[in-house]
C-alpha cells in the first residue's frame, strides 16, 4: 500500500468516524444529556475537533476526502449548516415546532459544526489564498 493510499484512507475514515460520532453525540445530547459536550473536561468536542482538523489538514494539502473542485460546495454547506445551528438553538424556534425535535435538530447540527468547523477554517484560507493569488 502506497503512502498515498494510507493517507487516503486516514482522511476517509477521518471524516467518517467524525461524521457518526457528531451524530451520536447530537442525539445524546438532545434525547439524554445536554451536557454532554462539556463532561469530561470537554474530551468529545475535543475528539470531533480534532477528527475535523485531520480531514482539513489533509483536504488543504490536497489528498483528503474534499476535493479542489467540492471546496466551495464544502463552505457553502457548511454556512447552511451553521445557520441551522444558529436557527434551532433559538428558543423562539421550539414554539413553533416540537421542542423534542428542535434539541434533536439543535445538537446534531451543533456537534456537526464542532466536527467541521477546523475543516472549515483551513479551507477557507486556502480559499481566499487561491482567490487573492490570482489577481
Amino acid at each position: 500500500m502506497s503512502k498515498d493510499d494510507m493517507i487516503g484512507k486516514l482522511a476517509l475514515w477521518s471524516f467518517i468516524i467524525g461524521a457518526a460520532l457528531a451524530v451520536v453525540v447530537g442525539l445524546v445530547y438532545a434525547l439524554l444529556d445536554q451536557n454532554i459536550l462539556s463532561n469530561w473536561n470537554g474530551a468529545i468536542a475535543w475528539i470531533l475537533c480534532i477528527l475535523g482538523a485531520i480531514v482539513g489538514i489533509l483536504a488543504f494539502l490536497g489528498k483528503g476526502t474534499i476535493t479542489k473542485a467540492e471546496v466551495p460546495s464544502f463552505l457553502l454547506a457548511s454556512i447552511a449548516l451553521l445557520l441551522m445551528y444558529a436557527s434551532f438553538g433559538n428558543v423562539g424556534l421550539s414554539l413553533i415546532i416540537s421542542e423534542l425535535l428542535a434539541n434533536l435538530l439543535y445538537g446534531v447540527s451543533l456537534a456537526l459544526a464542532m466536527f467541521i468547523a477546523p475543516a472549515v477554517g483551513l479551507l477557507s484560507i486556502k480559499a481566499i489564498w487561491e482567490i487573492g493569488k490570482d489577481v
